[in-house]
């Protein structure tokens, strides 16, 4: 049978499972090793499926001295799913009252919201109407917002601040072209 076929990861995990569950022993690496090789499984995977299991916690593996010694046992999968399920139950168990008080909830808003003669129709459209009028009014603020005179009077400093600065730069342009021309020789 070794060698016969490829097994995939999770069959490999079945077999190294199915030793510790048909033994019920402890094992060390090199043990679980040749036990996992006579199953089928390559010897060169056997260390990553086995760690696998650790990992998902279906193997237990405790280190004594200098040993690494690995064991599971049926009862530590059952125990596993049972605990899932308590888990679970007490996890519907808290989404129903939960559920239960938002009812209650729903209820006492809706409560306050009957509509015996129209009234609440004639508020919540009132209420779109202002908004409305809030959003047209917000718009044009900020279109008269571009002709405020304080955004204009610091355009107008700006605009003078850059142009000294362009008539600066101008200025000294022309006086490294006469330097250059005085002292350099050179013609433009």
């Amino acid at each position: 049978m070794a060698g016969s076929k490829r097994m995939s990861a999770e069959e490999k995990r079945q077999v190294v499972l199915g030793i510790y569950h048909k033994t019920k022993s402890v094992y060390t690496e090199k043990e679980i090793l040749s036990l996992a090789t006579k199953a089928g499984v390559n010897a060169n995977t056997v260390a990553d499926v086995n760690q696998g299991l650790v990992d998902d916690g279906l193997v237990d593996k405790e280190k004594i001295g200098g040993s690494n010694y690995f064991w599971s046992f049926p009862a530590k999968k059952d125990r596993i799913v049972q605990i899932k399920h308590e888990q679970t139950l007490q996890s519907i168990t808290s989404l129903q009252t939960k559920i239960s008080a938002s009812s209650a909830k729903l209820a006492d808003a809706k409560r306050g919201r009957e509509d015996e003669d129209g009234e609440r129709s004639r508020k919540l459209a009132r209420l779109a109407e202002l908004d409305k009028e809030r959003k047209a009014a917000q718009s044009e603020l900020e279109k008269l917002k571009e002709n405020d005179p304080r955004a204009i009077a610091d355009l107008e400093k700006e605009l003078k601040f850059v142009t000294e600065a362009a008539n600066r730069w101008t200025d000294n342009i022309f006086q490294c072209k006469s330097y250059l021309t005085k002292k350099e020789r050179i013609a433009f």
